[in-house]
């Protein structure tokens, strides 16, 4: 039986100024028109976590920053 770990993140709205995401007054936030060079810091951000063995479930994106869900498969050792 395969077993997993989760973690949440959380991504203050100021550590990604260079990504450009709209937030109306209600607080309803979605990606807007973003120039082709901006996504590579989410990227970055999505490569580094990977390369631990995490996988993205799911992005969250608020008018305060980004939830991030993640979840890597945990080995267990017979002994």
């Amino acid at each position: 039986m395969e077993t997993f770990e989760y973690d949440i993140t959380r991504h203050d709205a100021e550590s990604f100024m260079q990504m450009v995401y709209f937030c109306s007054e209600q607080g309803d936030c979605k990606l807007e028109e973003i120039p082709a060079e901006e996504p590579q810091m989410l990227i970055d951000f999505l490569n580094t976590r990977g390369r631990d063995g995490w996988e993205l479930i799911q992005l969250n994106f608020g008018k305060d920053g980004i939830l991030a869900f993640w979840k890597r498969r945990l080995v267990i050792l017979n002994e």
